[in-house]
């Protein structure tokens, strides 16, 4: 007897016409097969950089979920701020484990992430990007430094790490002017508050805290990072 998903597959298999390479089975045409590449790849879809893919993610959202949904992935549409983002599902309830493993941001990281996500708020809406320099990021940290704990040198490299690590993720983006970022409107989507109400105790929270701060990884993220930055 055929199983749940073989029947499916049965039921919609691939066109010829559609067929890309030998043995292709597949039934979506070449621009959705690509635009699942690329939110596969991550770690995330910017619909203003690229326009013909975000068109075919509003075009296509629904085939894109339901494809997702059968590895347990999420998909995110921001139309507001043209932004599309995968993350795992909640699957613990099936006792499996997700596509995408997700590594959480170390303290330093958590906190930028987190000061700049109300600076994205404040200026929604005005049609301005958002902004942090290096020397910024350095302030936003010092504000949060536990006394004794951390000196002048050690502040530096983790503004340094934090940043990078912002980058790699492209909740930042860098800009012509060294040392300058713009910050990236998926940072909305990436940290989980419903408000920015909520992050002043989160942040407060964190200030009694030395280890790892939030999970806040979006899927896809496929980038190399040194075993220093990735805690068990």
């Amino acid at each position: 007897m055929s199983t749940t998903f073989e029947a499916a597959a049965a039921a919609r298999p691939g066109s010829p016409e559609r067929a890309l390479f030998d043995g292709d089975t597949g039934s979506f045409p070449l621009e959705l097969r690509q635009a699942l590449v690329r939110l596969l790849r991550g770690p995330y879809i910017d619909g203003a950089a690229e326009p013909a893919l975000w068109t075919t993610i509003l075009n296509h959202t629904v085939s894109l979920q339901q494809y997702l949904s059968e590895i347990f992935l999420l998909l995110t549409v921001d139309p507001d701020r043209k932004i599309a983002l995968l993350s795992p599902a909640g699957v613990d309830a099936v006792h499996t484990q997700p596509i995408v493993a997700r590594k959480p941001l170390r303290r330093e990281e958590t906190l930028l992430a987190l000061r700049l996500r109300v600076l994205l708020d404040r200026h929604a809406g005005t049609g301005t990007d958002v902004g942090i320099s290096r020397a910024g990021a350095r302030e936003i940290l010092a504000e949060h430094r536990q006394p004794g704990s951390v000196d002048d040198k050690r502040l530096d490299e983790q503004t340094d790490a934090a940043l990078a690590r912002l980058l790699n993720l492209k909740l930042i983006v860098p800009t012509e002017l060294a040392g300058e970022y713009r910050v990236s409107n998926a940072l909305a989507l990436a940290l989980p508050f419903d408000s920015i109400d909520q992050i002043p105790a989160y942040l407060a929270a964190l200030d009694k805290d030395t280890g790892d701060a939030l999970d806040l990884e979006p899927a896809g993220d496929d980038q190399e990072e040194s075993a220093e930055e990735i805690l068990p």
